[in-house]
């Protein structure tokens, strides 16, 4: 295999080089994709060298080679979709500056990349985690145990039954419950607000939790002896944003995921954001219903869930069909 020192004379190489100067210094890439580049591009004339083709007669079967080369590799179809998207930039490059007349990769079509599902608990895991956080109240063996579990089991309640982001989740504000609490207003991305409704559980979880900010701020009596302002938000904290952090949320979750003897690994904000989707579209649930909750600006974002449940009708065939096997 050559390395760089040996292209270092080569002039297609000299071609690569001059393209990746373009591409800091017009278009200030920056510096980590320059190295991911002049990699990629140091593979793609490795190949073409060991066809003995060089860069400025090479067609779009010699490109379709080096692909399968790569795929013949174990390469993913990721990583052969961005190898394949430098050599795109490259050769326009050379056509631009009119070293080349024609694109090779103009109909070279990019590999399938394989659709990341979203991880989904089931119903039954949903269940055994809120009995997990049921149990840690019943069992807290003090009274700041009794409140940490207590904010996390409506923390959970929330995030189940309103399927909001945790960035969401964490930063609600005591103002956003409204009413009688059937309802909750949710700031998401780009500012838009959105109301959802609240099961009866989590309304009952959020209306003891507002109370007992209520007593504790009638009880935080400070050195003059004014009564202290309760927290605007619904889920406080010291730390300088005044709110639960994420990450707190989230360590908390992995320990009731152990505690739950769920591998902790299935469990996150993100996870029960899309259990709520999929399990709603698995009841019924109309999909622009669900955008709605979701807070998606496009449906096209909500449709992956019904893969989701696609894929589930494929698992449940391919397991018990008498056929399947």
């Amino acid at each position: 295999m050559k390395n760089l020192a040996d292209l270092s004379d080569n002039q297609d190489w000299n071609l690569v080089e001059n393209f990746l100067e373009m591409m800091s210094a017009e278009r200030g890439v920056a510096d980590n994709t320059i190295v991911a580049y002049r990699l990629d591009l140091q593979k793609y004339l490795e190949f073409l060298t060991g066809q003995k083709i060089g860069i400025l007669e090479n067609t779009n079967k010699d490109i379709a080679a080096f692909l399968s080369s790569l795929n013949k590799k174990g390469l993913s179809s990721a990583s052969s979709a961005r190898r394949l998207s430098c050599i795109r930039q490259f050769h326009r490059f050379l056509c631009a500056e009119d070293i080349r007349d024609d694109d090779p990769t103009r109909i070279i079509s990019s590999p399938k990349l394989a659709k990341n599902l979203p991880k989904v608990l089931s119903e039954e895991e949903v269940n055994v985690l809120f009995e997990a956080a049921q149990a840690a109240i019943k069992n807290a063996n003090s009274v700041a145990a009794l409140k940490r579990a207590r904010l996390l089991y409506v923390m959970l309640e929330l995030l189940y039954a309103t399927g909001m982001r945790v960035s969401e989740l964490i930063s609600i504000k005591r103002e956003a419950v409204m009413r009688d609490a059937h309802f909750l207003t949710i700031i998401g991305k780009g500012k838009r607000e959105r109301i959802v409704p609240l099961t009866d559980k989590a309304r009952d979880g959020v209306l003891m939790l507002a109370k007992e900010l209520e007593k504790e701020a009638k009880r935080g009596q400070v050195g003059s002896g004014i009564v202290a302002v309760p927290s605007q938000y619904l889920f406080p904290a010291k730390g300088k944003q005044g709110h639960i952090s994420r990450q707190v949320f989230a360590r908390m979750l992995k320990d009731l995921a152990l505690a739950a003897n769920i591998f902790p690994d299935r469990v996150s904000p993100h996870i029960l954001r899309h259990a709520f989707a999929s399990h709603l579209l698995a009841g019924g649930a109309d999909l622009r219903v669900v955008q709605v909750l979701l807070g998606h600006a496009d449906i096209s974002t909500t449709q992956i869930y019904t893969h989701v449940l696609d894929e589930r009708l494929r698992q449940l065939v391919q397991n018990h069909h008498p056929l399947s096997k």
